[in-house]
């Protein structure tokens, strides 16, 4: 049983919200970060899911990395630790389900690189965004490659190496964010957007997905993919009723 992590299948049908309530920051350590990860395994075996929230609370994302423990790390321990923690940080990548993260307060350090691995970041309008682990004598780990995937190299290095907050503006401007709201509107924005894809064609997003995250292999892995889904019931129904009765009107099985 997590401690800190749950996953919630109440708040619309076919969405799971994935919460993290560590209070009062929800603070990630290795426990919190395996929870995630053990939550998201939880998620893509779940062939009811057809999308992913994930949210902390109306407060707070999550801000930052549980430097307490970090501390009292040995190199030994660190070494032994890393390649876990970081799997665990980019966890909502491997997810098959569309997945948006629904940040308030503050997602900073692993919080940010949590969020990083979704498909999409909505934020407050009053959210602080960074990864100040530079200003700890660390580096993030599991973020900046896909930081600088995200707002580029030059962009990426000036946030990595000055460790600054960024402002709901300027993370828009970056394209470190998707979507800007009221702080109260938050989560319902989130929700909404995972909504769009309840009837979806699932295999198909999952492919896309997967072709994504293959980064620099991405073309070679969408030859695969393409060709898969060709035995799947939805690609079959699919382009048939697309060519008669157009793009909107296909009613997908998810199978």
């Amino acid at each position: 049983m997590a401690e800190f992590v749950t996953v919630d299948r109440g708040a619309a049908e076919h969405v799971a919200v994935l919460r993290i309530a560590r209070p009062p920051m929800n603070l990630i350590d290795l426990q919190v970060a395996l929870e995630v990860a053990a939550a998201a395994e939880e998620i893509a075996a779940d062939a009811s899911i057809a999308a992913v929230v994930v949210y902390g609370d109306e407060r707070v994302f999550s801000a930052g990395d549980e430097l307490a423990e970090l501390a009292r790390l040995t190199p030994e321990q660190a070494q032994a630790l890393a390649g876990d923690f970081q799997s665990a940080l980019g966890c909502l990548a491997r997810l098959p389900q569309p997945t948006v993260a629904a940040i308030s307060g503050y997602a900073l350090g692993a919080g940010l690189e949590l969020a990083l691995a979704a498909d999409r970041r909505i934020i407050g309008d009053n959210v602080k965004l960074g990864l100040p682990q530079i200003k700890a004598g660390l580096i993030p780990l599991a973020g900046i490659r896909r930081l600088s995937l995200l707002i580029g190299p030059s962009h990426a290095k000036d946030l990595v190496f000055s460790g600054r907050f960024v402002d709901p503006d300027e993370a828009a401007a970056l394209g470190l964010v998707d979507e800007v709201v009221a702080p109260d509107d938050v989560f319902a924005a989130a929700l909404r957007w995972a909504k769009q894809f309840t009837d979806g064609p699932r295999a198909a997003l999952a492919a896309a997905k997967r072709v994504f995250e293959a980064g620099t292999h991405g073309h070679d892995r969408a030859r695969r993919e393409w060709a898969d889904l060709f035995g799947t019931e939805d690609q079959q129904v699919g382009t048939r009723s697309y060519s008669v009765d157009g793009p909107d009107a296909t009613r997908f099985t998810g199978r």
